[in-house]
């Protein structure tokens, strides 16, 4: 038996009002995934846990089968692992965003114009992060430079006490100074996310950017501390060899921490120009080569629910439709038996442009158990369906039931 888990990241919403009060995914053409799923079995599963912030490191967490009361210790050290990052169990690892913010002259009054930089690349975010460590790096903090926008600080000797420190993606369009941490414990962290700005808002990647019409990544914004990970190995967990494939760096820290392969892939992006059939191959070799579970992750749908791009998050949803599905089943096909768990991680409604605690729906197809009752899979068919997963961890255990 194989085992398949295609998350779309974020694709889960509220019905939106251009839609005519449908969501992306009722209004997506998707008819593999609509074929799978009435072949299958669909439902409702909740991936929140109570004390915990709804984001991506919980929820994967969750659909993986790891309860975060267990296994979580902060998003960051997951993020730092894939990154090649050896802490220490005194360090605190903090996510480091290259975020673009509007030129008041007061930090505080400053607005989030895009917590991704503008979509800054790779390259030029090395330059970047690398001006930021020879500045504001010391034997306390150390910088280190990731994919796109997405960078570490590593804390030596340092405190997970620093009040909220919230996430850029939640506060697009606000002016950030109710949602700079007031705690003491926090002031240096503030304070080096304002001497940033002063160093990166003229930096020629910047100066160069602005001339090209481009958004400038003008700040640093500090959030998802943590300490170091420990998570169980999944083969020992499950039974299973088990790979994960995705473009960012939290899925990777979560595969090199549960001691699963994370095999790169090139060309891929986390947004809606990646590389899907590159992925979906790249799938069908780890399963070729011994593996039996592949976690395949698209965040394409959370990143467009930020950017209220809803015309984005639907192709996203079609694009995987179009360019995965197509390749995994006849791929899978070769096997006597398999099984595929489609979900998203979470809801990211486009109206919040941020996560949601809403359960999530999901569909389990199995090769050998095809009776079809056509549906269109979305968030309301998978409630009416009657089937609820209460305690997210067990879904994949029914998942695995062979």
């Amino acid at each position: 038996m194989k085992y398949v888990v295609i998350l779309y990241d974020g694709m889960s919403d509220y019905p939106v009002e251009e839609l005519n009060n449908k969501t992306p995914m009722m209004c997506a053409k998707k008819p593999n995934l609509d074929f799978l799923a009435s072949n299958g079995k669909i439902g409702l599963v909740n991936t929140a846990t109570e004390g915990f912030k709804q984001g991506s490191d919980v929820a994967n967490l969750t659909v993986l089968g790891y309860d975060p009361n267990e296994s979580y210790s902060g998003r960051s050290p997951l993020e730092a692992l894939s990154i090649g990052v050896e802490m220490l169990d005194t360090d605190v690892a903090l996510r480091c965003n290259l975020v673009s913010l509007s030129d008041e002259n007061e930090y505080e009054n400053k607005t989030m114009l895009d917590y991704s930089g503008g979509d800054i690349s790779t390259e030029e975010a090395k330059e970047l992060i690398k001006s930021i460590g020879e500045n504001l790096g010391n034997d306390n903090f150390v910088f280190y430079d990731g994919i796109q926008y997405r960078h570490c600080l590593i804390w030596h000797n340092g405190t997970t006490d620093l009040g909220s420190m919230t996430p850029p993606h939640d506060i697009s369009g606000r002016v950030i100074k109710e949602y700079l941490s007031d705690s003491q414990n926090a002031s240096e962290l503030i304070d080096m996310m304002k001497k940033s700005y002063t160093i990166l808002k003229d930096h020629p990647v910047n100066q160069k950017r602005i001339k090209e019409g481009k958004l400038p990544a003008n700040s640093i914004w500090l959030w998802g501390e943590g300490v170091k990970p420990v998570l169980e190995p999944f083969e020992e967990k499950f039974g299973l060899k088990g790979s994960i494939i995705s473009a960012v760096d939290l899925l990777k820290g979560i595969a090199i921490g549960a001691k699963m392969n994370a095999p790169e892939v090139k060309n891929v992006t986390g947004y809606i120009d990646t590389n899907f059939e590159g992925k979906a191959n790249k799938a069908l070799e780890e399963l070729e080569n011994g593996v039996d579970f592949v976690y395949l992750h698209f965040e394409a749908p959370d990143e467009c629910s930020h950017r209220r791009e809803v015309n984005n998050k639907i192709r996203a949803i079609e694009l995987i439709d179009e360019k995965v599905l197509p390749i995994l089943i006849e791929g899978l096909n070769k096997y006597d038996d398999y099984k595929i768990l489609v979900l998203p991680d979470h809801p990211t409604p486009i109206r919040t442009a941020t996560h949601a605690r809403d359960a999530v729906p999901f569909m389990i197809y199995q090769k050998s158990k095809e009776d079809f009752c056509e549906v269109n899979f979305n968030e309301d068919t998978a409630k009416n369906s009657g089937n609820f997963v209460e305690h997210g961890p067990d879904l994949i255990k029914e998942f695995l039931k062979k």
